[in-house]
């Protein structure tokens, strides 16, 4: 959540960190701030909404330095009076996080007289560091930040300290960077377009940034040196090419990200260490949230049904918390797109203390769960800027059924290949195109169901949360059977529901649901693999049938008209599918 800009450099700061601040908007964008230092006085802009409605306050600020963040709340509602940055006695201060302990801070802050002007955690911040700041801007920040609890990544500006912005980290993704200027930011594509070399802070460390040099200093601010980061600026640059939305152009890119996400375990060695971890393998839970939870329910039907080794998906906010059960031979996978989801990266750490082998699996080579986990698997989706996950969930989808495939090879058994699916999903995007129709019944419903049994049950979990989460429509993801104990009595007259069938041993069964459903009036759209399944039941036009393809997988395929279908009915409904409304792309608080 949330996004940090930082710059020092030549030329005027304000419209650099406008154009930073533009490339992390997916991170929030409830309200918008930049401070700059003019002739050694800080110069504030705020506004509440998007970036864009920051442009016109931002040029009349000067100097060439400066901090910017762009919000999504948490403490305090979206409002200019608490946009970031928060300034108290010369400090200016941008954070990402939550401070757990700033009720306790600002009570006693406020019992020494001293004014907040925010409802946020934030602000205690500031006024921690200019409690501290003596003359060594650096030093206060790390005496300020020792009294935090939670998670922070902050950028610190200080009358009177000189041109330098001084940095922390603690559970909050932060990066610097450096070239003919010097920037922070919390996320790679708003480095990457500034700096040359980029590096990442971990926990505990800080920065500082002073005309062309940054600095790295461990928890006792000892000087450390550090090798950049490794990046494509091709797979950085954010751009639509052409098409209407960023959402609209990530799932044309999900052919792509599925053939560059399949992974061969064993290409180098049964004896690799990950080979040998699977080896002695003999229970597998999955932690993730959201979308990857969702993946993460797909390669529990696919690892069980091939290997027969017996999984359990959890979602990560609730893992830790319920002291969970890791028996010797426990594989723990947690995943997360950004790697930076803090309810997951949680999870893994609890799931090692317990003595669990924990594999990553991420779309962010230098995220926080890569440090915590004892093997790592990318996904090589590239960028995706639109909230709703759509071409890297299916990358997770690739690389978790590889994972599949390599534990059912190893411990004996056959599966499928997997090869054919890119070219399988071009073919399902191009006939997804029928799902535009559908969505003009969708527009003016009051709920949606989505119903599928055994491989299609997470694919209706993934459709009904990308509609809701773009379309703002209410409705559930249900196994097929499910529907009669309970739901089936909110199923009426006009109920759209969603019927996914990738499994001819299943179909019929699915198919009686579907039956129940119409004779109580509900508009039943049918996504299937199987030829000729709902023919002679269904209109042809509410029927899409997908290409033939191995029903474990299926997902692969099933998935992309739901994405389509949700896509498109945010755009009839005149919503912005890349911003929905309280969402950000990496939630990175708990």
């Amino acid at each position: 959540m949330c996004g940090i800009v930082g710059y020092v450099g030549k030329e005027r700061a304000a419209p650099v960190l406008l154009e930073g601040l533009k490339k992390l908007e997916y991170r929030g964008y409830d309200s918008a701030g930049i401070a700059t230092l003019s002739a050694g006085k800080l110069q504030v802009a705020k506004r509440k909404g998007r970036v864009e409605g920051l442009a016109s306050a931002a040029q009349t600020l000067q100097g060439n330095i400066g901090i910017a963040h762009t919000r999504w709340a948490t403490h305090g509602a979206p409002s200019e009076r608490n946009a970031h940055p928060h300034v108290y006695r010369g400090i200016a201060v941008v954070h990402n996080g939550i401070i757990e302990n700033a009720k306790e801070l600002r009570e006693e802050c406020e019992a020494k007289g001293e004014v907040f002007s925010s409802e946020t955690d934030s602000e205690v911040i500031a006024h921690l560091i200019a409690e501290t700041y003596r003359g060594d801007l650096l030093l206060a920040v790390k005496e300020g930040t020792a009294r935090l609890k939670g998670s922070y990544a902050i950028a610190v500006l200080c009358e009177g300290a000189g041109n330098v912005i001084a940095a922390a980290k603690r559970g909050s993704p932060l990066l610097a960077g450096k070239g003919e200027r010097c920037v922070l930011a919390s996320d790679l594509p708003a480095a990457a377009a500034f700096a040359k070399e980029v590096y990442a802070l971990k926990d505990g460390e800080f920065a500082l940034l002073k005309g062309n040099e940054v600095r790295l200093f461990d928890g006792e601010l000892n000087e450390i040196r550090r090798e950049p980061l490794k990046f494509d600026l091709k797979e950085e640059d954010g751009g639509k090419n052409g098409f209407s939305h960023h959402m609209l152009k990530e799932m044309a890119e999900i052919p792509a990200s599925i053939a560059n996400s399949l992974v061969n375990l064993q290409a180098k060695s049964r004896f690799s260490p990950i080979c040998i971890v699977l080896c002695q393998t003999y229970y597998i839970q999955i932690v993730a949230c959201g979308t990857a939870y969702h993946s993460g329910v797909a390669a529990k039907a696919a690892i069980e049904a091939l290997s027969r080794v017996p999984v359990e998906v959890c979602i990560a906010s609730e893992y830790r918390y319920r002291d969970p059960i890791v028996r010797k031979g426990t594989l723990v996978i947690a995943v997360s797109q950004s790697g930076e989801t803090a309810d997951t990266i949680a999870a893994a750490k609890c799931a090692k203390e317990k003595g669990a082998k924990v594999l990553a699996l991420t779309n962010v080579p230098y995220s926080s769960l890569t440090e915590v986990c004892d093997f790592c698997i990318y996904t090589h989706a590239g960028r995706e800027v639109a909230v709703a996950a759509t071409k890297s969930f299916m990358a997770q989808l690739a690389a978790l059924f590889s994972l599949a495939s390599a534990l059912a090879e190893l411990k004996g058994r056959s599966a499928p290949p997997l090869a054919p699916f890119p070219a399988l999903a071009e073919d399902a995007l191009a006939r997804s195109e029928r799902v535009k129709g559908w969505a003009k019944a969708l527009r003016s419903a009051k709920s949606v169901y989505f119903i599928g049994r055994g491989y299609d049950y997470a694919a209706a979990l993934e459709g009904s949360l990308k509609l809701k989460e773009v379309s703002y429509l209410p409705g559930e993801g249900y196994p097929a059977g499910e529907l009669k104990h309970g739901t089936l009595a909110l199923v009426g007259a006009d109920t759209p529901v969603v019927a996914i069938v990738g499994d001819k041993r299943i179909a019929e069964k699915t198919m009686n649901a579907v039956h129940e459903v119409r004779s109580r009036g509900a508009r039943v759209f049918l996504v299937t693999t199987i030829e000729d399944l709902g023919a002679g039941i269904l209109p042809l036009e509410d029927i899409l049938t997908l290409p033939s393809c191995e029903a474990v997988f299926s997902p692969l395929l099933t998935v992309i008209p739901l994405q389509m279908l949700a896509y498109e009915t945010a755009v009839l409904l005149g919503n912005d599918p890349d911003k929905p409304r309280n969402l950000a792309k990496s939630v990175t608080v708990e």
